[in-house]
Order: structure tokens, then C-alpha cells, then sequence
């Protein structure tokens, strides 16, 4: 059974920066694309970012690009979002998903494995 562990929310006010980790078990976790998606209050989860099994292949929603790193240390089995220059509208629960293949996808359905949600608030 796939589990997905994250860590690193919390309260941070407009400007700064959190790291987001979620830990990975239960596959070989270098062969699946991961993303990480956040639903705000009142609003359907959105798509973040993504990142291929290798690492090689990023993807960004087009609000955060510029501002949001992923990345992955496939040793540990984990995968990071660095968030720099945060803003109110980034307040929401995000949440990692593990994909069902290699793709590196914006569409949520693509994933098969989520984790439980890390909450993060940004005041202004």
C-alpha cells in the first residue's frame, strides 16, 4: 500500500517562504511522477506543480511559476515544494499525489495516491 506523508505547513505572512516534504512508501518511487495540488477554502483543488520520476521534468501552474520549486530526492523517497514569496491567495491545504505512471500531468485524476493534506497560511 502506497503512503504519502507530508509535512512543513504552517503560518507564514506575505513574503516568506515555507518547504513542503512528502514522504513516499510502498513503490519504487523513482519510477512515478508526483505533483502536489492545493484546494483553498470554498474552491476545488487546483494543480501546483509536478515533477517527473527522474526529476527532469517540471510543470507549474502559471500562478505560482517563478514563485514554487518542486523537486525530489528519490533516496529518501521524498519530494519537496519550496514556496518563496508567498501571498495570501497561496492559503489552502496541499496535498502530494503520487501519478500512475512516468508523465509528469496537471490533471488530477492522473494520480492515484494522495496524502493527507499539510495546511498552509499565508497573512498579509
Amino acid at each position: 500500500q502506497v503512503q504519502l506523508i507530508e509535512s512543513g505547513g504552517g503560518l507564514v505572512q506575505a513574503g516568506g517562504s515555507l518547504r513542503l516534504s512528502c514522504a513516499a512508501s510502498g513503490r519504487t518511487f523513482s519510477d512515478y511522477a508526483m505533483g502536489w495540488f492545493r484546494q483553498a477554502p470554498g474552491k476545488e483543488r487546483a494543480f501546483v506543480a509536478a515533477i517527473s520520476g527522474s526529476g527532469g521534468i517540471t510543470s507549474y501552474a502559471d500562478s505560482v511559476k517563478g514563485r514554487f520549486t518542486i523537486s525530489r530526492d528519490n533516496a529518501k523517497n521524498t519530494v519537496y515544494l519550496q514556496m518563496d514569496s508567498l501571498k495570501p491567495e497561496d492559503t489552502a491545504v496541499y496535498y502530494c499525489a503520487s501519478a500512475r505512471g512516468r508523465a509528469v500531468l496537471t490533471t488530477g485524476r492522473y494520480y492515484d495516491y494522495w496524502g493527507q493534506g499539510t495546511q498552509v497560511v499565508v497573512s498579509s
